[in-house]
């Protein structure tokens, strides 16, 4: 698989599950247990190939894997950490007018209601507490940072290349004591 732009990140592989070779993973699909239906995935670079054999839940969030290639704990050991991806063109398309894949975001227009261009959406991040929009700003300068939310971001059109964004009012700290 070719590395670039249009890769959809699908999960991630955690620790080592026992000593034959299986392998923690967190999925981000829709269906969790549907990671395994989409074929080889890659890593970022495109460089390793992943084709996931069988796939069971373990817990509310996680699942434990069979690689193939990996039948043994070192060999899962060596996979820990490293992130799958799929071709952003292997995947269906959305059904509903309101679906999108956060990919499809990156590069879309980030702008107010009243029209006023803030900037390029540059990437979809997640540090844990929910989804931020990362937007370059039209006149250069450090990125912005928007939680991706519905009050923040009430109208999502990929198909006319923009996202409506409300920033949220500045709040002024309180004054330090002396």
């Amino acid at each position: 698989m070719k590395a670039g732009k249009n890769l959809v990140l699908l999960g991630r592989f955690g620790a080592p599950h026992g000593v034959r070779g299986e392998i923690r993973l967190q999925s981000f699909t829709a269906d969790p247990l549907a990671i395994a239906d989409y074929g080889p995935l890659s890593d970022k670079s495109g460089a390793r190939s992943f084709t996931l054999l069988s796939v069971r839940p373990q817990g509310k969030d996680m699942l434990v894997a069979r690689v193939e290639g990996v039948g043994d704990r070192a060999g899962a050991e060596r996979l820990t950490g490293a992130e799958l991806f799929i071709a952003r063109e292997k995947l269906p398309a959305p059904e509903d007018e309101d679906e999108f894949y956060l990919a499809d975001l990156v590069g879309l227009r980030a702008e107010t209601r009243s029209g006023e261009e803030l900037g390029v959406i540059v990437a979809v991040r997640n540090f844990g507490a929910g989804d931020i929009l990362e937007v370059a700003p039209k006149a250069g300068g450090e990125t912005l940072l928007f939680p991706f939310t519905k009050a923040i971001a009430p109208i999502v059109s990929v198909a006319e290349g923009r996202v409506i964004i409300e920033p949220p009012a500045e709040v002024e700290g309180e004054p330090q004591e002396p």
